[in-house]
């Protein structure tokens, strides 16, 4: 496990790419693919202009199609060979993006790396509806999870579960069981007006973000043909939205600023 405390000179990189646009990738992500001698990236879900900026006679790889034994051969014949590996994800690396057991591979072989974060779907979503995940005296927990369908999720962790916190949520890989998320949220005591975004292919160039309430989830996502790709923003308290944050407020001090009565 040491190998992950060394910070410069790491021969891989998990970078986070964003959800679609390439604009929304970081600074850091962009110089590290800049100078990769191998970019493996996951051309079903991340776009090619995010990669585009891979040096001259760097190999520039879509692992769509392959395995995790394959990606990680690639990864160790580039380094064994003395070069440095671009392994870019969707989204953030560590929301469902597999990292752990190629992570566990490159340890077991001293291959040293390091994980540049991304802006996930959620949070670009969020930015594209203009909403907030929380709201004063209403949310202030934001819970990210899938529901249960081929891969499984733990009892306690079942959106029917989850749904008795009655905090914000952001759904992700459910887009197919959208009836599913709905009956099990409306079970769990989620009120049928409650606001959902959904966010469609966030950041690329078909993006669909629309705001919805729950009992209208699985009929509006049937209806638009959407199957994949796709993130649901639970957000509970939207009503509550003319409630002020106590941060800015004249009345409130922290060691910043005194509050109006000095």
């Amino acid at each position: 496990m040491g190998t992950r405390k060394r910070k410069r000179g790491c021969q891989v990189y998990f970078i986070g790419a964003g959800p679609g646009d390439p604009e929304l990738i970081t600074v850091k992500a962009l110089k590290r693919i800049r100078e990769a001698d191998l970019v493996l990236y996951t051309g079903s879900l991340v776009p090619k202009e995010a990669v585009a900026e891979a040096k001259a006679g760097a190999r520039v790889m879509d692992s769509s199609g392959m395995t995790l034994e394959e990606i990680h051969e690639q990864i160790r014949q580039t380094v064994k060979s003395g070069g440095v590996v671009a392994r870019v994800h969707t989204g953030d690396p560590s929301l469902f993006g597999a990292v752990r057991e190629q992570m566990e591979m490159l340890e077991r072989e001293g291959i040293t790396y390091e994980v540049v974060p991304g802006v996930s779907a959620a949070f670009a979503a969020a930015a594209s509806a203009r909403v907030s995940f929380t709201v004063p005296e209403a949310t202030q927990t934001l819970i990210i999870t899938r529901a249960a369908g081929k891969s499984s999720v733990p009892e306690k962790q079942s959106l029917e579960e989850l749904a008795h916190h009655h905090c914000s949520l952001a759904i992700y890989l459910s887009a197919s069981m959208a009836e599913k998320v709905q009956e099990e949220l409306l079970r769990g005591g989620y009120s049928p007006e409650t606001m959902v975004v959904v966010g469609y292919r966030v950041g690329w160039k078909d993006e669909a973000v629309w705001k919805t309430r729950l009992s209208r989830l699985s009929k509006e996502v049937t209806e638009r043909g959407i199957k994949r790709q796709a993130v649901f923003l639970v957000l509970p308290g939207q009503e509550e939205m003319n409630k002020r944050s106590k941060l800015y407020h004249p009345s409130f001090s922290h060691s910043f600023r005194k509050d109006s009565k000095g």
